[in-house]
């Protein structure tokens, strides 16, 4: 169970990661010291997973955005593990789910257009390992994305 430093310390991170350690003591009302022993134990307990920036898509080029569901042929684990190893190595795919309900996988893809997509779908997804069938949805519009955990 968090303690209600920990959760301030979480809150402050999630909502500027880059807070130096001093201003995030200050957020907090601890000295530097104590929250810097804090944030190294939330570390290292796997509580924070890690840092990174918030990159707009479009602004690098990926105009496209869509979400596929994939089903797979046989769900061994030999096949299943063969179809991760496939999606961890192609970087278009940035978030997968195994599902339950009416497919197994649901992945978030970016591509720079339209024909980048078919690419990626019709020549790399589908020549995934045990991948059966899929089905796409395009992103029309992000309404909210990145949202903080509620701690």
């Amino acid at each position: 169970m968090l303690t209600t430093v920990e959760r301030n310390i979480l809150n402050e991170l999630q909502k500027s990661g880059r807070l130096s350690n001093v201003e995030l003591a200050e957020h907090v009302g601890l000295s530097e010291s104590p929250c810097l022993r804090r944030v190294k134990q939330l570390e290292a307990t796997g509580v924070i997973k890690g840092y990174t920036a918030i990159v707009d898509r479009r602004k690098v080029g990926f105009d496209v955005s869509a979400f596929i569901q994939v089903n797979l042929d046989q769900r061994s684990e030999t096949e299943t593990s063969k179809f991760l190893k496939a999606v961890h190595q192609e970087n278009r795919i940035i978030e997968c789910y195994a599902m339950s309900g009416g497919y197994d996988y649901l992945l978030k893809v970016i591509a720079t257009n339209i024909d980048d997509f078919a690419d990626l779908t019709m020549r790399r997804l589908l020549r995934f390992p045990g991948v059966k069938d899929v089905a796409s949805a395009f992103v029309l519009e992000e309404m909210k994305t990145r949202g903080a955990i509620p701690i």
